[in-house]
């Protein structure tokens, strides 16, 4: 259904009713709450007064600086469309970073704007458009290598906290510095490979961005970061970085069921890709067999494992491996692996992948852990150990709770669901108090 005016989006997002919406104005402005005002507000275009729109604002988290600027009812968090028309170009990038740095943080959609055909062309674009040369940029202060080289080495610092704190903690940090890269270049002077560096900066911290929002369950607003963090990358002629937001849009779409459209941009990342490093060939593959394994291709799904597998064997301590792929372990191997052989009804193969993914798996790495944990909880399930399963998302539920995940407070809530015990059971019922906690 489209929801045609922002105050709808509000409220089917936070599932707010018409009384909500005015309780809320009432509580902070001691007015009545007749929820005939707000039916008006969202269907005759009648605007809140100032006293109520500061209420709304401050419910939803927008500052009083933005409803000033955008006025009713551009100030609420629908986030407007998702913009993919923007040239190829070094200035449509810039455009595009701007409009992603104008939307991005305030949209709290938890859904996916664009489509996966959408996407695909959007690859496709990606595809088949030559980079235009980066030109040095004569205008404002110089910046040298000096300082994108520091800017750089905070990437590292970036990528941890992300990783451990996960994404709701994280993406207003990484919004922060995209958007400082970006002030540096449209504002700054500098050289072609200067230029080239902050470039491909700016699109990995889109990426970043984008996979917090994504983790966080705010999917339009990944979609935002990831489609111009994708035309940052083209203009610096970084084909492995472009592979790789590909990459995380196709296990977008793989999370939405459009599983299809998933192994198109999947393939689309390894066609894409350029002379990559064996670990990091192994990674595209891993994720094309992931989708092929989801539309019931088994004969691909194993052939595109056997190929990742070979790549793996293939990866050596001297490669030049791109910094991004630094999470790529074998652990992370086997717990991809083990992913493939779920989605094919392959319990047992998944469940020793699982195992063994979880056992080289660091401790630090506690959204990972606990992604896994819940997966290998499930193959319990479908092996018949519902006990073990139930023990299992349980150990999992601390771990989401010190490293915030929606995504994976929603695969324990369907791996509660799979689980054969009736609610009634004293097991299941410390289980489902323990999962309350995630959401309250």
């Amino acid at each position: 259904m489209r929801l045609v005016h922002p105050l709808s989006v509000v409220r089917d997002e936070r599932g707010w009713t018409y009384q909500d919406v005015v309780d809320i104005v009432a509580k902070a402005t001691r007015r009545s709450a007749d929820r005939r005002k707000a039916w008006k507000w969202e269907h005759w275009g009648v605007e809140p007064d100032a006293e109520s729109q500061a209420a709304l604002a401050e419910a939803v988290g927008v500052r009083l600086s933005e409803v000033h600027r955008l006025g009713w009812p551009g100030w609420l968090p629908d986030g407007g469309p998702v913009q993919t028309g923007f040239p190829w170009t070094r200035a449509g990038t810039l455009q595009a970073l701007d409009d992603t740095l104008e939307h991005a943080m305030p949209d709290r959609r938890g859904f996916m704007k664009l489509g996966g055909q959408a996407l695909i062309v959007l690859a496709d674009q990606w595809l088949t458009r030559d980079p235009e040369p980066v030109a040095a940029a004569l205008a404002g202060g110089r910046v040298d290598k000096q300082l994108v080289a520091e800017l750089e080495s905070g990437l590292p610092r970036l990528r941890l906290l992300e990783a451990r704190l996960g994404g709701t903690r994280a993406r207003h940090l990484l919004d922060a510095e995209l958007d400082t890269v970006t002030g540096i270049l449209k504002e700054a002077s500098y050289t072609d490979r200067v230029g080239q560096r902050l470039l491909r900066l700016s699109a990995e911290l889109a990426r970043l961005a984008g996979w917090s929002s994504f983790d966080a369950g705010l999917h339009t607003a990944a979609q935002r970061y990831w489609t111009s963090g994708l035309r940052a990358a083209h203009t610096a002629n970084d084909r492995a970085l472009g592979a790789n937001i590909i990459k995380s849009l196709s296990l977008q779409c793989y999370d939405h069921g459009l599983f299809a459209d998933s192994l198109t941009l999947a393939e689309a990342a390894v066609e894409g890709a350029g002379a990559v490093t064996p670990r990091t060939l192994a990674m595209l593959l891993l994720r094309q067999a992931r989708a092929a394994a989801a539309c019931g291709d088994s004969a691909e799904c194993d052939r595109l494992l056997s190929a990742a597998e070979t790549q793996m064997d293939r990866a050596a301590a001297g490669d030049e491996d791109p910094a991004w792929t630094s999470y790529f372990d074998t652990a992370e191997f086997h717990a991809q692996t083990a992913t493939c052989h779920a989605d094919l009804g392959r319990p047992t193969l998944a469940q020793n992948n699982y195992a063994t993914a979880l056992a080289l798996m660091p401790a630090a790495k506690r959204r990972d852990l606990a992604t896994y944990t819940i997966q290998n909880a499930r193959t319990h399930t479908a092996l018949g150990d519902a006990d073990h399963a139930v023990h299992l998302l349980e150990t999992a539920i601390p771990m989401i709770t010190a490293a915030p995940s929606q995504r994976n407070a929603a695969r324990a809530a369907a791996a509660r669901a799979e689980l054969p015990l009736t609610a009634k059971d004293p097991k299941v019922q410390r289980l489902d108090q323990l999962l309350a906690t995630l959401v309250a």
